[in-house]
């Protein structure tokens, strides 16, 4: 039996992978206490085998994040699921996402938000993340290269703000373009992390908390600096 299941093997078609979605949503996800239906719905319809190297499409519907190349990873399912569901998205936002990756937080996303700003540190993934959002027609994503460290001034303020690199404590800039009754997730530390919630009220008063343990990728850039 191959990693995947019965399912999965070099000839699969969309309807195999279809399967291994809905079974990633079942086992991996709402089992594991995801019960937005629109978050529950987009994990079910974004492939996330399109997102990583075809060399580790076997491994694209586990319980695990993937290399996407780059020494970056393309995040564990329900990690995703759990960041996005945070967010509390009801689909008239303007989300700022800093570390594209491959693209695939961006998509989920795209599908839950009216526009999706990413950020991406590494010149060729961001490249490789626009063309392929926009080939798979997920077309209300914005990707740039640069430090998402400092935001996306033009396109303040956000609703919503994810991070999915781990920064040593959550940038300024991004906590000033936050809106008012906006939440930003972050995965906050170095060899430890949290995975943070942060809220900013009416007149701009924040509180954070901590929502569970996990590990990411360091934040690189002016991040690194700033330490």
């Amino acid at each position: 039996m191959d990693k995947m299941g019965l399912f999965w093997n070099k000839n699969s078609g969309e309807k195999d992978f279809a399967i291994l979605r809905e079974k990633m949503v079942k086992d991996q996800i709402a089992a594991r206490g995801i019960r937005d239906r629109k978050v529950l719905d987009a994990m079910l319809k974004v492939e996330r085998h399109l997102f990583i190297p075809n060399s580790y499409w076997e491994y694209a519907y586990l319980d695990q994040p993937v290399s996407i190349g780059y020494g970056q990873t393309i995040s564990q399912p329900y990690i995703v699921a759990f960041m996005t569901e945070a967010l509390k998205l009801r689909g008239d936002e303007k989300v700022l996402e800093i570390g594209t990756g491959s693209g695939y937080q961006s998509a989920i996303l795209s599908l839950l938000a009216a526009k999706v700003y990413s950020i991406e540190i590494i010149n060729d993934l961001a490249l490789v993340a626009a063309a392929r959002l926009k080939k798979l027609r997920f077309l209300n994503v914005e990707v740039k290269a640069g430090d998402g460290y400092d935001g996306w001034s033009e396109h303040a303020t956000f609703n919503a703000i994810i991070l999915t690199a781990a920064p040593e404590k959550i940038p300024e800039p991004l906590i000033d373009q936050l809106a008012e009754n906006g939440r930003l997730v972050a995965p906050v530390g170095r060899v430890f992390q949290d995975l943070v919630l942060l809220e900013k009220g009416k007149s701009g008063k924040i509180s954070m908390r901590t929502i569970t343990g996990v590990r990411f990728v360091p934040m690189t850039g002016k991040s690194e600096k700033n330490q």
